[in-house]
């Protein structure tokens, strides 16, 4: 009897011990979130608190790792369209000229040969030294994340193609220097601004005045059947022999005239439209960088053969370090060339106004 009755009392408690346990657990399952609500509760700011505003300084930046390049002339447009002479040795190199003769009769047999003075003449063209050259320091390179020396050789190439330009169409429009000074072009090669721009009947005097002059252009070979090839590859079709370098601006106002817009031609419809760049035997190059006096934009026409670029050192480029830079990278780009009209007949200068 004594062990049932310990027995039973064990069972008692240990119901009682798990009955506590549970209502413990149920409890803490109730309470215990809505603690925490009540202290998060108590935690927000009142009406009237003061609030954080600077966040915004853990805000971040992203840098670009790449340079864009901002537009312009990256090419030398004008060198295809000239008579280009490499390897020129010296501070000048001459360009010799031989004149026209003409033929004599024979009158009878065995007379005397007579014998014509064939005329011989020489013009210059004066090498100009170009340079460009930038410095990167060394610690600066690791400050950023686009590296500018994959950019500033393109740099300083364009840069130096845009001075080549600039010294073919000086040597058009400019003095040629001659075994006894220099001469300037003739005023009968200038076609007046005449308050309009550039017009089709301007276009007209220029192609009149080269062919009168009997400058040579690719109508003249093709009648023959001759293609004109380049000077350093005969299996190379060159650019054509007539160039006509102007301005948008010009280009716009040619478009625009009445000839050009009401002449039922294909050919007139697809320069105003754009679909081709040449027009009465004229390749049109475009160019921002031809001389202006005050409302006067200068264009040139001329024939290939006439302006000789000679090219001592082509556009070259080299990265190197300087010691006495502290070892800052230099990026240096040179060449070394000059120009000459070469017969003043075969260049003819357009005012155009602007």
């Amino acid at each position: 009897m004594r062990i049932a009755k310990l027995i039973g009392m064990a069972i008692g408690y240990l119901i009682c011990a798990i009955a506590a346990a549970l209502f413990s657990a149920a409890q803490l399952a109730i309470f215990t979130p809505l603690g925490i609500l009540k202290g998060l509760a108590g935690s927000l700011p009142r009406a009237g608190a003061c609030y954080s505003f600077q966040i915004t300084e853990a805000f971040v930046n992203q840098y670009e790792a790449n340079f864009y390049v901002l537009a312009q002339q990256m090419c030398a447009r004008f060198e295809p369209y000239v008579d280009v002479i490499t390897g020129v040795v010296g501070q000048t190199k001459s360009a010799e000229r031989v004149g026209k003769t003409e033929a004599y009769d024979i009158t009878s047999r065995h007379s005397d040969t007579k014998y014509v003075e064939t005329p011989h003449s020489r013009r210059w063209i004066d090498l100009t030294d170009k340079g460009w050259a930038d410095l990167v320091d060394e610690l600066d390179e690791i400050k950023m994340l686009a590296n500018p020396l994959s950019v500033y050789p393109k740099m300083g190439m364009s840069a130096l193609n845009r001075a080549k330009d600039d010294i073919i169409y000086a040597a058009a429009r400019g003095s040629a220097r001659t075994n006894t000074g220099t001469t300037a072009l003739p005023a009968g090669q200038k076609i007046a601004e005449g308050g309009t721009g550039l017009t089709l009947a301007k276009l007209l005097s220029a192609k009149e005045i080269l062919d009168a002059a009997e400058i040579e252009d690719d109508a003249a070979y093709d009648a023959i059947g001759q293609t004109q090839t380049n000077r350093n590859d005969i299996n190379a079709v060159a650019a054509p022999r007539r160039v006509l370098v102007c301005s948008a601006k010009q280009l716009t106002n040619l478009y625009g005239t009445t000839e050009i817009k009401s002449v039922d031609y294909n050919s007139v419809k697809a320069l105003a439209q754009g679909a081709v760049d040449t027009f009465l035997g004229f390749k049109f190059v475009r160019s921002e960088r031809l001389a202006k006096s005050g409302t006067t934009r200068f264009a040139v026409a001329w024939s290939k053969k006439v302006i000789r670029l000679g090219v001592g050192k082509d556009v070259v480029t080299s990265i190197d370090k300087l010691p006495s830079k502290n070892m800052s990278v230099q990026v240096y780009a040179r060449m070394s060339l000059g120009a000459v009209r070469v017969e003043d007949e075969g260049v003819v200068e357009v005012g155009c106004f602007e």
